[in-house]
């Protein structure tokens, strides 16, 4: 039976044990218009498929060593004892640039099931805990940050009714392991739930 529940601290480094993979069969690539200035299309073109892991870039555990996490959330879901998924929810942390120094706003910090476990709703109900926790705590967006070669996450996102807000080319190119990737930030109102049920979109405001 699978369960879902906040989590405090003491459950960090089971969280670290689910696995965070992205199975990368596809990409979405940009083709400009008019250099940009026509605007642009998203095209998801197939690659030769690998697997990112995306547990390796942080671990929940370190958390507090580098924010105060008072106002942040973390929920999990168990197979009986066993942890299969976790989703943490960040909002009003002084010097976490992406929140954007806004204290209306949570941040999706991360979210993960373990593949046994996909296609089985538990990432749904993941995203509901953080968009219900987020509306209860009075805040009015929610920010997400992915990749454009994690397509499942991106259509995933679209969904459960996130817009696409922004599209960065640049945003890593620092970075010389990832600088080929395009960060994609969503958006999700909260004040206007959005849920895919049979096909179908079911609207609730609240």
């Amino acid at each position: 039976m699978i369960t879902y529940r906040e989590i405090d601290e003491s459950f960090l480094n089971e969280y670290d044990r689910i696995p965070m993979l992205i199975h990368v069969k596809s990409i979405f690539s940009i083709e400009k218009i008019d250099n940009g200035l026509g605007g642009f299309l998203l095209k998801e073109t197939p690659v030769k498929e690998y697997i990112k892991d995306l547990g390796v870039y942080e671990l929940a555990i370190n958390y507090s060593q580098s924010f105060d996490i008072s106002n942040w959330a973390f929920f999990m879901a168990f197979d009986n004892d066993i942890p299969i998924g976790a989703v943490t929810i960040a909002s009003k942390t002084k010097d976490v640039e992406v929140l954007d120094g806004r204290d209306d706003m949570s941040v999706l910090w991360d979210i993960r099931v373990d593949d046994r476990y996909k296609q089985q709703g538990v990432g749904t109900e993941l995203f509901k805990k953080a968009v219900e926790w987020s509306k209860s705590n009075g805040l009015k967006q929610m920010k997400i940050e992915c990749q454009n070669n994690n397509v499942p996450a991106c259509k995933f996102y679209h969904k459960h009714g996130a817009i696409l807000g922004k599209v960065d080319e640049y945003a890593y190119y620092k970075d010389a392991e990832i600088k080929d990737e395009i960060q994609f930030i969503w958006y999700l109102d909260l004040y206007a739930s959005h849920w895919y049920i049979s096909g179908e979109i079911i609207i609730i405001y609240r």
